[in-house]
């Protein structure tokens, strides 16, 4: 019960941060999972916006019904409250542009799409915690110097009270929601609301103190709540540029590695890399398997890992896979490459270039694109002696003018072979020969 209830205020346990999903882990012979839901992009994109004008509307209501309260009672410490309410508020502006940003498809320019804008609207979040708890600071210094009279005690104390539930309200939802999509920015923004609402329950506790006789009971208080603001601020700023250097929490790599052991024909795991983009989280895996595991084997294999990763991690939006040498190098960039030459697409459904081409993760057959059939999906079928080698072709980083395979074409590339290319009930097969240089032997 503790638990839950922890849970639902912000401070259950922070496995969400990383992929939402629990571990029941029984002796050495096997494991339980329970899984999170896997919810693509747009989806989480869109819970994020109505999280946040959710939350806007609430504090607008919150603050709204404050300041009637502070033109009824010239309360200055109502004020100061009501000022941190609105500029609660007003972090919603930041994070709202910064989850329609990253609705944007991926371009040119920026590859990997706008998902960095919400690290960005993080940063400033940070900075109008800051100038809350600086403004805080002020104000209760001053009245510790210049006492000044609260007129209408009970509606001020009534209207603290209004903006410590508002607030809570906006800080439980934005925690939580932050947690569900992985937002470092909203969770932060969701700490700030709860900072907020400290300080306005300060506001019904210093109205009872002057109530009873102690009227820098409020002053006092404000300075406390301002040590919390200042606490807030350190927390959150370290969540947030943790995430903008490429920083993930330690237990990722622990869990690919654990995703990684349900995997078999994986002889060890070799370089792990993990980065956020946004809540959505890119991995970088280098993985030795043995020397005579076969093209098919290693589809097999990658593909196998590919979907372990995704069950472990829900917030999982690409993973990167490779074959490490020995010497932990990458395989396909250990020796130079000479590329068969180019298939120039022609076709009712598509136009372009496929070839084979060295990446960052190895050999990779890519087509091009220069125009094509919405909804296109593009396959190649190679003749091999011992059975057809199937490479699906993908959107790399969301750029659908740009389809990889997910693995190295097998050697040798002097093979026979078709493009099937089917878009909305069409489907056309485009047969194309590649040729390897002369003078090159494996």
């Amino acid at each position: 019960m503790m638990d839950k209830i922890r849970d639902w205020f912000g401070f259950g346990p922070m496995t969400q941060v990383f992929g939402g999903h629990g571990h029941d882990h029984g002796d050495a012979g096997g494991h339980g999972h329970t899984h999170g839901v896997i919810d693509p992009t747009i989806a989480t994109t869109d819970r994020g916006i109505w999280a946040i004008k959710w939350s806007f509307v609430i504090l607008a209501i919150t603050a709204a019904l404050q300041l009637v309260v502070v033109l009824i009672s010239g309360s200055v410490a109502l004020l100061a409250d009501t000022i941190h309410n609105v500029g609660d508020a007003v972090t919603a502006i930041p994070l709202w542009i910064a989850f329609v940003l990253a609705r944007r498809k991926p371009s040119k320019t920026f590859t990997y799409g706008l998902g960095r804008v919400e690290d960005l609207a993080g940063i400033i979040i940070v900075l109008i915690i800051l100038f809350s708890a600086i403004v805080a600071g002020y104000e209760a210094i001053d009245r510790l110097i210049n006492p000044r009279p609260i007129a209408f005690l009970g509606w001020v104390a009534i209207a603290g009270l209004i903006g410590f539930l508002g607030n809570e309200a906006v800080a439980v939802f934005r925690i939580r929601v932050g947690r569900e999509i992985n937002s470092a920015a909203l969770i932060a923004d969701g700490y700030h609301a709860r900072t907020d609402g400290f300080t306005s329950l300060a506001v019904v506790l210093g109205a009872i103190g002057v109530w009873l006789g102690f009227p820098l009971a409020d002053p006092i208080i404000g300075l406390l709540i301002t040590l919390a603001i200042f606490a807030i601020v350190w927390q959150s700023s370290k969540a947030v540029l943790t995430r903008m250097l490429d920083g993930v929490e330690p237990g990722i790599i622990d869990e690919i590695h654990h995703a990684a052991e349900h995997v078999s024909g994986i002889e060890r795991i070799g370089q792990v890399q993990a980065r956020w983009i946004g809540h959505r989280l890119h991995a970088d895996v280098a993985i030795r398997v043995a020397d005579n595991a076969s093209a098919k084997d290693l589809i097999g294999i990658t593909e196998a890992l590919r979907g372990e990763l995704s069950d472990h991690l829900p917030a999982l939006a690409e993973a990167n896979i490779r074959l490490a040498g020995e010497n932990g190098q990458n395989i396909g960039a250990s020796h130079a490459h000479h590329a068969p030459e180019p298939f120039k697409v022609a076709g009712d459904l598509a136009s372009g270039q496929l070839e084979i081409v060295d990446t960052s993760a190895g050999e990779r057959m890519r087509l091009t694109i220069d125009s094509h059939a919405d909804d296109l999906v593009a396959t190649v079928i190679i003749d091999r002696p011992e059975g057809p080698e199937t490479l699906a072709l993908g959107p790399v980083a969301g750029d659908h003018h740009r389809l990889e395979s997910s693995v190295a074409p097998a050697e040798p590339h002097e093979f026979e072979a078709r493009l099937i290319l089917t878009a909305k009930g069409r489907e056309q097969v485009l047969p194309f020969k590649m040729v390897e240089p002369e003078g090159h032997h494996h």
